[in-house]
């Protein structure tokens, strides 16, 4: 029973790694779909049975919107299957630059009246500030972990190096804590 669950998953694996390595192939034809796009200001066309009308604005074509929307799509989608994929600690980092692509994209639809790829810069700042500080705090610890250091002695050490004057029990804590009793103040340099 076991072996038959082993075999299907790695089946499921076998099949999904596939269809995302022919994705990753198959982008540099994804992406001169835009091509296919008429190089008009006006374009009324049907789709699945619906009639979609678009009117380019600041581009002025139809084909030059196209162009800008695949040449964000596709680094937006090939972003996303790594951010999915990664098996590093590191990975969080990769959704600051899928965030300046979601916003890169929100944009060209938004309002086409003009370019706006600089105004994105307000709102990224406040997500890298949180993925630089969730991705520091993981590092820390990392770190921390690898270099066996115990974040409990930054509490006892002041900002100059000195150890705090506590009480005896929280004394008594530290000492039997650990085995060195060294007074000089923690590195972590």
């Amino acid at each position: 029973m076991q072996q038959k669950k082993l075999t299907r998953r790695r089946s499921e694996s076998l099949l999904t790694g596939s269809v995302i390595a022919a994705f990753i192939t198959a982008t540099p034809y994804f992406f001169y779909l835009y091509e296919g796009f008429p190089d008009i200001k006006i374009w009324e066309t049907s789709f699945f049975g619906f009639d979609i009308r678009y009117e380019s604005g600041f581009y002025q074509s139809v084909n030059v919107v196209g162009w800008m929307l695949f040449s964000k799509l596709i680094p937006f989608v090939l972003l996303l299957i790594w951010f999915f994929t990664c098996k590093h600690w590191w990975y969080h980092a990769i959704l600051v630059p899928i965030c300046m692509y979601i916003f890169q994209i929100y944009s060209l639809f938004s309002e086409d009246v003009y370019y706006k790829d600089s105004v994105e810069i307000y709102y990224l700042a406040p997500i890298v500030l949180v993925a630089f500080i969730f991705l520091y705090t993981i590092r820390m610890k990392i770190f921390d972990r690898i270099h066996n250091i115990d974040l409990s002695e930054l509490e006892r050490v002041t900002l100059k190096g000195e150890i705090k004057d506590e009480d005896e029990k929280s004394k008594k804590l530290y000492s039997d804590s650990h085995d060195d009793d060294d007074e000089e103040p923690l590195f972590m340099g």
